[in-house]
């Protein structure tokens, strides 16, 4: 970001480098990575949902819209909900093993 960003409030721009310590640096940057690799997972699992209901959800529905659910329909839905259940529980599970090996000091990947 250059001076210039805030012409008229220069005392704003501090340099990261000048306005925090070496240590400081890099636990914002540990800090940060980490943001990043859990909007990836996020972002992931986003598509995923996304996937699931376009592929699946929409599939099951063979008729018209109707106030009911024929018995393949539920059925249909049932399992495709428990499905993303468990993909959903093993996600999160995934995310904390890798959050605590973060935190650890392993350098884990998603």
């Amino acid at each position: 970001m250059a001076r210039d960003t805030f012409p008229l409030l220069p005392h704003l721009y501090v340099p990261m480098a000048d306005k925090f310590d070496e240590a400081t640096q890099k636990e914002l940057s540990s800090f940060l990575e980490r943001q990043q690799v859990e909007a990836r997972l996020h972002s992931s699992i986003q598509t995923f949902t996304d996937t699931c209901w376009d592929k699946y959800i929409v599939a099951c529905i063979t008729g018209a819209p109707s106030t009911r659910f024929s018995r393949s329909e539920e059925s249909c839905l049932a399992n495709c909900v428990e499905r993303f259940l468990d993909t959903s529980l093993f996600m999160v599970k995934k995310i904390e093993d890798q959050r605590a090996a973060l935190q650890g000091g392993n350098n884990g990947s998603i």
